[in-house]
């Protein structure tokens, strides 16, 4: 499918200046502290054992036109149909060639994304896949819906920590087509990058061409992809005929790929936190190999996504322990094993509210992946293992995540950052509060946006506020700020309307034989 040549363009693909980049950038010599449970000769041997997986087990592939390329380019044939044996020299030289940067537009230039990023810092991203939405009015849930889609992109908007936003999976449309209802509504309501997630094959290229109708056109696209795509394995080491569909098309249109795995230790992985971090590496390694021979030279930007089942009721959780750990090798690996760009759950939490064990879990959990050295962490806003959006959460989220970006934010050990010379010559009983030292640097200090700092009597006489009562304020706020309108033009909004009612039209029609909405 081709954008329509009557598609107008809009000022923002004239890509004259940048004007001042809309998120936090860290200081000239800033470095990243850092912390995971891999030395440099583990990250070795790990990378050795996911060569192994792949060359001498395989993965099963499901598309046959990939399986054919995969043997022309001199896989072997494995131990049961559709798998496939990747030769050692071909893995490494997917690896190698791969690019090791990607950059992930916004409508705006000041919302584009380079990556890794130049400060060393990291970006955040909103959670998907959430079938479920807690109304920030009076935290009732509710299925997720277009309304909500819009909501969220209206909260998502004020985040300074938010990069870009996945479009979640909504309710009140035909089920088979939710995907390209909720990218459509997402897609004119934000500036920032949107992350697509195709929902089945035939979906893609209409998600594909409504990007392009939102860019101004494909040449505009690929010239700023304003959006990027997730392709998943299907663990254990399967990759199914969409994933590699989706390769295809992104290659086509000039669109970055999330090379994804979910596995889940216990379930669909081995009940060892090391062996998940392995299989994971072996389904998005595989995955970029792919990449590679299908689609040559398009970013791929390594995508662990890491559950492990409650031994005692079978859910997935996200953020146990072990999650964590796992969470953790899997940025360590992805990067140091193979330099690629690393995305991950960076938030979230398994309970369903935003209460005291959601802001612990979600917590530890920004912290394990951010040391990690991981360059997206996702999940903002996301409760109950990645079903359910609250936009209070992501608005608490996003306070954690300028916390977190500061932590890492490993302090100068210069003399003048010291303050070497003053603190030497202090008198008995002096201070610092008019030090020239303290009012040059004292701005530099992290304010908090909804966190409280106050003392008993201004929380008593504020009828006792949280946090969360900040958050929820500013959310509403947000809500009621954005523009009903959107942010596109009259005429890509009605090819975007007529794009997704072709879809309902044809794709609802091959699967039901009518026009059905859940």
């Amino acid at each position: 499918m081709e954008a329509s040549r009557n598609t107008p363009k809009r000022a923002r693909t004239v890509r004259v200046s940048h004007p001042a980049n809309a998120f936090r950038q860290e200081p000239p010599g800033f470095q990243r502290a850092t912390f995971g449970f891999l030395s440099d000769d583990e990250v070795a041997w790990m990378r050795e054992r996911v060569e192994d997986v792949l060359a001498d087990y395989g993965v099963a592939i499901l598309h046959p036109e990939a399986y054919k390329r995969f043997l022309a380019a001199g896989a072997k044939p494995g131990s049961d149909a559709n798998r496939i044996r990747m030769p050692r020299e071909l893995i490494r030289e997917a690896m190698a060639a791969t690019p090791k940067a990607v950059r992930l537009g916004g409508k705006e230039a000041r919302f584009d994304m380079d990556l890794p990023r130049a400060d060393g810092g990291f970006i955040m991203r909103t959670g998907t896949g959430a079938h479920g939405y807690v109304n920030p009015r009076d935290a009732s849930y509710r299925k997720m819906d277009l309304t909500a889609v819009s909501e969220i992109a209206a909260v998502a908007n004020t985040l300074d920590e938010v990069g870009f936003i996945a479009h979640p999976f909504v309710h009140g449309v035909p089920e088979v087509t939710s995907d390209i209802h909720s990218y459509g509504r997402l897609i004119g309501r934000t500036p920032k990058h949107i992350w697509m997630q195709p929902y089945q094959w035939e979906n893609v290229d209409y998600l594909m061409r409504i990007a392009a109708i939102a860019a101004g056109g494909e040449a505009e696209l690929r010239a700023n992809p304003i959006t990027s795509c997730i392709t998943c394995s299907f663990t254990p080491l399967e990759f199914k005929y969409m994933d590699t569909h989706v390769i295809i098309k992104a290659g086509e249109y000039g669109i970055p790929l999330h090379a994804c795995s979910l596995p889940s230790s216990g379930g669909t992985a081995p009940l060892s936190v090391p062996s998940m971090a392995i299989m994971s590496a072996a389904e998005i390694v595989g995955m970029t190999v792919m990449a590679h021979i299908l689609s040559p030279g398009i970013p791929v930007i390594a995508t662990p996504l890491m559950f492990t089942l409650d031994m005692r009721t079978g859910s997935a959780l996200q953020s146990c322990v072990e999650s964590l750990q796992a969470a953790n090798m899997s940025v360590q690996l992805m990067k140091r094993g193979w330099g690629q760009v690393a995305h991950t759950y960076g938030s979230g939490s398994d309970t369903p509210d935003a209460d005291h064990q959601s802001m612990a879990e979600r917590a530890m959990l920004t912290q394990t992946v951010a040391l990690a050295g991981a360059d997206i962490l996702g999940g903002v806003g996301q409760l109950e293992c990645a079903t359910v959006f609250s936009p209070v959460q992501a608005v608490l989220d996003n306070e954690v995540g300028a916390m977190m970006r500061r932590f890492v934010r490993k302090p100068s050990l210069d003399k003048e950052a010291l303050n070497w010379d003053e603190l030497m010559q202090i008198r008995t009983g002096g201070h610092f509060l008019d030090s020239a030292h303290t009012i040059a640097t004292c701005r530099d200090q992290l304010a908090p946006r909804v966190f409280r700092r106050q003392g008993r009597d201004d929380y008593e006489k504020s009828g006792r506020r949280t946090a969360f009562d900040e958050a929820r304020d500013a959310a509403l706020a947000a809500i009621a700020a954005a523009p009903e309108q959107g942010l596109l033009s009259e005429e890509q909004e009605r090819e975007i309307a007529a794009l997704t009612a072709r879809a309902d039209e044809h794709i609802v029609a091959a699967y039901t034989g009518a026009v059905s909405v859940i």
